[in-house]
């Protein structure tokens, strides 16, 4: 664990903080974190909607992440 990049170690322990709250519950876990990304682009959606052009100068939110 010491020679992990920081970002790995942010992330196992994101995965394990997210099952230890669904009790070690992989589906469970998963469904809500497909909720979560439902959820989230319905917000962004909303925003997109209510944000004028000139607000942004022409930027708009990408609904899909960059890997």
């Amino acid at each position: 664990m010491l020679n992990k990049p920081a970002k790995e170690i942010d992330a196992d322990f994101e995965v394990e903080a997210a099952l230890a709250f669904h009790d070690d519950d992989a589906k469970a876990t998963i469904a809500t974190l497909l909720a979560d990304v439902k959820y989230l682009r319905l917000q962004l959606a909303l925003a997109e909607a209510a944000m004028s052009h000139g607000m942004t100068r022409g930027w708009t939110p990408s609904f899909e992440r960059d890997v």
